[in-house]
């Protein structure tokens, strides 16, 4: 038998009046502002970035963007041969190569630093907050206040504090120039970032280590372990996952950090990394179709590496 007009349209009005279409409703009204915002935000603009690598953007143009000429991959050919991978010694390596040993040995450095000092502080001791409380500074203070205070620190004139500091101990005969020195610059800017970010790691090492459940050290005690086994065979294993985390979280943050170099080195002296080389091609040779071929490679590195990161990872932690 079929349904008359009429009870369909009683059926649909008294859905539509329901407590749960009305909840739904309003779901949606209070998720759109969020979504527009993240559209405007997040989603036109990464669409937006990908156009443009594609095509001749510069301030010749600029007011009529959308008529640009489209170039294809030439503007990934010129960041690809002419500084990406431009190589002429360990020293002086191409930006993406200096922004993989950059972002990888600081984010391990940042990890080992927080562990230690989550080991340190999860002993009992007098004052461990205020302690704690101290190690969290290089993590809240402002960026700039910190990266000036290093560069006052590494002056290369006489009355810099390392180079006086050297040059009173007979150390060095002449100031050095820690930063604009190829080669230790960088070794200098992973310390830089390994000291100011192993806060973080610090605090969620620590948040893990004081959940591990106490009776696995005591029937460790039993059995005679000493600390190192103890930490070999419970501590770390109990860490694998944060620490996992850790590892991912913090190498896709220092490998779109533009902040910390520029401050220091201004991305010169074999620091200049594909952050800072993005910018240089958009604010100083405003050209806004390489600046967004070197973001685009920058987003395909990390996509790829999170890719085969999390396979990898996952399947380790189906295996365990």
């Amino acid at each position: 038998m079929a349904t008359s007009p009429e009870t369909i349209k009683k059926y649909q009005k008294r859905r539509w009046s329901s407590l749960q279409s009305q909840e739904a409703r309003l779901a949606w009204r209070l998720l759109l502002p969020t979504a527009f915002i993240v559209f405007g935000l997040v989603v036109f603009p990464a669409v937006f970035s990908i156009w443009i690598s594609f095509h001749k953007v510069n301030l010749s143009n600029l007011n009529d963007v959308f008529h640009a000429p489209f170039v294809g991959l030439d503007n990934y050919e010129r960041v690809i041969k002419d500084f990406a991978f431009k190589w002429s010694s360990w020293k002086n390596m191409g930006a993406y190569i200096t922004s993989i040993v950059y972002s990888f040995v600081s984010t391990i450095l940042t990890i080992l630093i927080g562990l230690v000092a989550a080991l340190l502080l999860n002993r009992p001791f007098r004052a461990r907050g205020i302690s704690r409380a101290v190690f969290l500074f290089p993590y809240v203070a402002p960026i700039v206040s910190v990266a000036f205070v290093w560069r006052w620190i590494l002056d290369p004139r006489p009355s810099g504090v390392a180079n006086d500091i050297l040059m009173r101990l007979n150390l060095i005969d002449r100031p050095l120039g820690f930063l604009s020195t190829p080669g230790l610059a960088l070794i200098l800017v992973i310390i830089f970032t390994g000291w100011r970010y192993f806060p973080f790691a610090m605090l969620m090492i620590l948040a893990r280590l004081q959940a591990i459940d106490k009776t696995l050290y005591e029937a460790a005690d039993v059995d005679g372990a000493n600390t190192w086994h103890k930490f070999w065979s419970i501590t770390l294993p109990e860490l694998r996952y944060v620490v996992g985390a850790l590892f991912l979280l913090r190498l896709i943050w220092t490998f779109n950090k533009f902040d910390d170099i520029y401050l220091l080195t201004g991305g010169g002296f074999g620091t200049n990394v594909m952050p800072v080389l993005t910018y240089q091609f958009s604010f100083r040779l405003f050209n806004f179709g390489v600046g967004a071929a070197s973001a685009m490679i920058l987003l395909i590195t990390l996509v790829a590496f999170l890719v085969v990161y999390v396979g990898i990872f996952m399947r380790y932690t189906e295996e365990v």
